[in-house]
């Protein structure tokens, strides 16, 4: 079918009452681009009696009903032709009307779906669609709200290829050739026998036919039919994460269709012995989790930002992404593909049991199968893919029902995909949770048992997840796997090696703290497939539980929520705009990716404080060595490295050398007092050195500037400009202490699209052309409108106005 953007020309408003609009209550529409998040726009406030708001899981955003419609002409030569309309996500509960009938629905915000449309078009005339979508109390992280992801109009004839009715695998591989078996599904809506001949074509990625083959297919009315044809590709590329090599295929309908879909040529296999391999060669995911959200941009999916955080996240040393809790934008899988990134897949959050008062449970019996059929169906042609994910933390997999509801998910998968892998993230803690419930009423509340447990999380998830109890409330659900998804359950890899032998194990949700002991056994254990780190960008929503919190007579134990205006998660190795933490350096140095050692400096402030950040908190530290007003004031300095020993100088005073390496969790610390100038660490192995890092004060006036990613981005295609904007020094020192508020004019051919920065805790909005800094650093996001040139003008208090161009071909 002919697949048309339907992006542009809609309106959208919060939806009002139809009775209360008769007596006057109003609510005007405004002109939109898809995608969009109708909920980033929304006031954030402190939660209190207002029941619409989602609190601090929902990053303190309101919920509500948002109403969408457009007006289209479909041509009268369109008459008697298939119309559908796709939408690859709607949060939540999508109901779409064509010029005022029900036309169909949508309960899952994640889930791609077709609207048959034709039979409520009115030919060569106005028509109007309408998508009303609701976000109310229904997750456990930001959401966003309306339709988020692209839409598409699809046409076709009777006769014609069945949306995503195009599935490549490559079940045979050699160094000689790959068989590459290309099954096309094939719909007949006419009340005549129809034979049509089907021709398919495999291309490189120059563009030269490297297979072909020519069938014919009889396709009786009212049933579909799938032809299956067998190339062979000689001397195939194939595809990995160092060598993303892709094909295309193309089939075509003579006359009548035709469909082009990517796919890659690559084996998987599995075993506890040799763990996953790809093409025969053993790889260890270098794991992340990751939510939806694009910062800035909140839950609007343009495939240029997913591109670009599969781009950083990969160069901060991942080659695999865990999208969590529910299936990967088309956008983000396509990225996966072009730039090597493994992926997890993944369903669900809930299955029956609700984890939020309106969330996905309510509709999981009825829907589950679809939305697993969508899934699926978006997956199948994407190499990047190697394991489905059918639940996370799901409460029932500790009960009988449960497992047997499991193996119901996961058959349901092999049988519309054999050529993955199944896995389900399971928390031990979570599947005996009646039982904890019930002991700790039991507790004696002396400090002992259960509440002893508490006082670390991570302890006490793991001394859970290893106990006799839970191997046994999880054998069953275990047992459905191809591959044992296990949440902070690190104890369980090596006992599991002697009470399971065949068991295989993904760490699907790790703490970012104990990176360094779950590698060890990631790399040591065959059985161990790899670690998702939770997470490797931070997110909206879930506020503050990896913010820096220390002991005060108020707060005898550390919170896993924040109060309002935090704004943030807090425990990514990159940020919100995508810059990398100090713990993305340290996991990179885990890697063995990096020989440099790499310098953070905790804020001294809250230097002689008591630590208590949840397990998800990397250490209070910034890449810095510019902190006015503290001039002789003691600090703590981290140092991370793959060494013997690292020595560090304060200008040309040397702190001695102090071990670090595998044996001392990669890091060392060094005490000394503030003094500007430069902060220098020198790894050295067997007394030679082996790489150096340092860190200088920034001096001198303040200068504001722009830096756009890219200077030439393209019209169409979900592409952005982002510019970074920061405060430096003269030489080019960023500033992290000298923030300030920073106002941006756009003019031309683009648009401001989001605005904003890294800081946990605000209550500035991404929809105003104003932003203070954070850590002298901010983000803006560009959408082009149109083929010509984008200008960004940028000034800030005291410093000169910048300018900067972007080009829109």
């Amino acid at each position: 079918m002919k697949r048309t953007s339907f992006n542009e020309g809609w309106q959208t408003r919060p939806k009002v009452n139809p009775f209360a609009e008769l007596s006057g209550t109003k609510a005007p529409f405004r002109p939109v681009t898809l995608p969009h998040d109708a909920m980033i726009g929304q006031a954030r406030t402190a939660p209190g009696g207002d029941a619409t708001m989602e609190g601090g899981a929902g990053a303190y955003f309101p919920g509500g009903t948002h109403e969408y419609r457009k007006t289209f002409t479909v041509p009268e030569e369109h008459r008697g032709r298939r119309i559908l309309f796709e939408f690859e996500g709607v949060y939540r509960d999508a109901v779409v009307y064509i010029n005022g009938d029900y036309a169909g629905q949508r309960p899952y915000g994640y889930s791609h779906f077709h609207i048959d449309a034709d039979r409520f078009l009115r030919f060569g005339e106005d028509n109007e669609i309408r998508v009303e979508a609701r976000a109310h109390r229904d997750s456990r992280w930001y959401t966003g709200a309306g339709i988020y992801r692209d839409t598409w109009m699809l046409v076709g004839e009777v006769v014609r290829i069945a949306p995503d009715g195009v599935r490549v695998t490559t079940p045979d591989i050699d160094a000689e050739r790959a068989v590459v078996e290309v099954a096309t599904r094939i719909e007949n809506d006419s009340i005549a026998i129809r034979t049509v001949d089907v021709v398919t074509e495999v291309r490189d990625s120059d563009g030269s036919v490297v297979a072909s083959d020519v069938s014919k297919a009889t396709v009786l009315p009212g049933e579909p039919a799938v032809v299956r044809q067998r190339l062979y590709v000689q001397a195939p590329l194939l595809w990995s994460t160092g060598t993303p090599a892709l094909y295309t295929a193309t089939v075509t309908l003579k006359d009548l269709d035709a469909e082009t879909v990517v796919f890659g040529v690559r084996s998987l296999r599995l075993d506890p012995r040799h763990g996953l391999r790809i093409n025969g060669e053993s790889v260890k995911l270098r794991g992340a989790c990751v939510h939806h959200d694009n910062g800035v941009l909140g839950a609007a999916t343009f495939a240029r930002a997913e591109e670009r955080r599969v781009h950083l996240l990969k160069d901060a040393g991942f080659n695999a992404l865990r999208m969590s809790h529910h299936p990967m934008s088309k956008a983000m899988l396509d990225a996966c593909d072009r730039l090597g990134m493994l992926v997890v897949d993944e369903a669900f959050d809930v299955w029956t049991s609700g984890k939020s008062d309106f969330d996905y449970s309510l509709d999981f019996p009825e829907w589950w199968e679809r939305d697993i059929d969508a899934m699926v169906a978006k997956d199948f042609n994407h190499p990047s893919v190697i394991m489905y994910s059918i639940g996370n933390e799901i409460p029932e997999t500790g009960t009988p029902s449960g497992a047997a509801r499991g193996r119901q998910l996961a058959e349901k998968v092999r049988w519309l995909d054999h050529t993955r892998y199944v896995t389900n993230a399971v928390n031990g803690m979570l599947a005996v949770l009646s039982e904890l419930r019930a002991t700790r009423e039991q507790a004696p509340q002396d400090g002992t048992g259960i509440n002893t447990l508490m006082a670390d999380a991570g302890d006490m998830m793991n001394a859970i997840s290893a106990s006799a109890l839970v191997t046994e409330r999880t054998a069953e659900s275990f047992a459905v796997l191809d591959v044992a998804g296990m949440n902070y359950a690190e104890a369980r890899y090596t006992l599991d090696r002697e009470l399971f032998p065949d068991r295989i194990i993904l760490g699907t949700e790790t703490f970012p703290t104990r990176i360094d002991g779950n590698w060890r056994l990631v790399e040591q254990l065959g059985h161990v497939v790899g670690d998702f780190t939770w997470t490797g960008w931070d997110y909206l929503g879930e506020v503050g539980i990896g913010r820096p919190q220390y002991l005060t007579p108020d707060t005898p134990r550390p919170s896993h929520t924040a109060p309002y205006p935090y704004l943030l998660a807090g425990c990514g190795d990159l940020d919100i705009t995508g810059h990398r933490r100090p713990a993305s350096y340290y996991r990179e140095i885990v890697f063995g990716l990096r020989t440099e050692p790499y310098i953070a400096v905790r804020r001294p402030e809250h230097h002689g404080s008591t630590w208590a950040g949840t397990p998800w908190a990397w250490s209070d530290t910034v890449a810095t060595w510019t902190w006015p007003g503290f001039e002789g004031e003691p600090v703590t300095v981290e140092v991370y490295g793959d060494a013997d020993e690292v020595e560090l100088l304060v200008g040309a005073r040397s702190l001695g050398r102090r071990p670090v390496g595998e044996e001392h969790r990669f890091r060392t610390e060094f005490e000394t007092s503030y003094e500007p100038g430069e902060l220098l660490a020198i790894a050295y192995r067997d007394g030679v050195e082996t790489g150096r890092h340092s860190l200088r004060t920034a001096t001198g006036p303040v200068q504001l500037r722009a830096a756009p990613d890219r200077r030439h981005i393209t019209a169409h295609g979900g592409d952005l400009a982002y510019v970074t904007l920061t405060l430096t020094d003269p030489d080019g020192t960023l500033h992290t202490a000298a923030d300030r508020p920073v106002t941006l004019e756009v003019s031309g051919a683009g648009v401001l699209s989001g605005f904003g920065s890294a800081d946990p805790s605000t209550e500035e909005r991404f929809d105003t052309t104003e932003r203070r800094t954070y850590e002298g650093r901010a983000l803006a996001v560009l959408r082009p409108t149109g083929p010509g040139r984008i200008r960004l003008v940028a000034s800030a208090p005291g410093c000169a106005p910048v300018a900067m161009v972007v080009a829109v071909e």
